[in-house]
């Protein structure tokens, strides 16, 4: 995420400067690195690839990609299909689906068999929609979401900075001990400890939402008066190891509140 997205080096909205004239970049960035982990994906009850020698594509506006060696891949499993993209980047995708334990999951997976002349040497290798498996080991650790990115970072630091969030003037959470995430490629999150937020204002919400890095985060809507503002805000009951530190913390959406940070 930090190299091709956001504030990332090769970002849209980078914000450093390098020693060269940019110009010379190309608009769309295609970096195509070795992976040191050993990954795995499953689906059916079946473990469709496994490798020590998984490649990472990270391209510009777009998510890092883990790309299989095809001999490291069930391809007994998979079932091509007649359905075809074409990449301006990278060349045409052929698609396959896997069929295991009596499931199917329709064009899950694709290969550039034959990529074009400046793309990265995709040819021989398998990509996965990570979604569409059930199931992602790193190594001998299930993750969520997307593949990690090797670039991205989570810092959780304690402050003594004074933070104020409102809703139509109503002070609903103040305090002068939060907890700043500085997260790759994202602004400072302030989270709040849950002893300074009126939680006779919260509202239980159905929403969830998924971290490769922080874990699910559970939702909180705030009703002030008559205004009832959904998902103001989100936690993380159960936080993955690098977010611990924020383990029952509330952030808010800086959208949807009014929030003053001082000092």
């Amino acid at each position: 995420m930090s190299l091709t997205m956001g504030t990332g080096p090769f970002g849209p909205k980078r914000s450093g400067e390098f020693n060269f004239d940019t110009s010379i970049l190309k608009p769309h960035t295609l970096y195509f690195e070795d992976c040191p982990k050993r990954v795995r994906t499953f689906f059916g009850g079946e473990t469709v690839a496994d490798s020590r020698r998984v490649k990472v594509l990270h391209e510009t506006g777009l998510l890092p990609v883990y790309y299989f060696p095809e001999e490291d891949v069930r391809t007994d499993l998979l079932e091509k299909t007649d359905h075809r993209t074409r990449c301006p980047f990278k060349g045409e995708a052929v698609y396959f689906s896997v069929r295991a334990g009596g499931r199917l999951a329709e064009n899950a997976v694709w290969s550039y068999p034959e990529p074009l002349e400046d793309a990265p040497p995709l040819s021989g290798y398998l990509a996965f929609y990570h979604d569409r498996m059930d199931r992602w080991m790193e190594e001998e650790e299930e993750t969520i979401g997307h593949p990690h990115d090797p670039y991205h970072r989570v810092d959780v630091l304690q402050s003594s900075l004074h933070v104020r969030v409102s809703v139509g003037g109503e002070v609903v959470a103040e305090t002068r001990r939060p907890l700043v995430l500085f997260e790759t490629s994202l602004p400072p999150r302030y989270y709040i400890p849950p002893e300074d937020v009126r939680e006779d204002l919260l509202v239980p919400s159905d929403t969830h939402t998924v971290c490769p890095y922080k874990g699910v985060a559970s939702y909180r809507s705030l009703k002030v008066g008559d205004t009832l503002v959904e998902d103001a805000a989100w936690l993380y009951p159960d936080p993955l190891p690098e977010a611990q530190k924020a383990r029952g913390y509330l952030c808010f959406y800086e959208e949807k509140v009014e929030q003053e940070v001082e000092g």
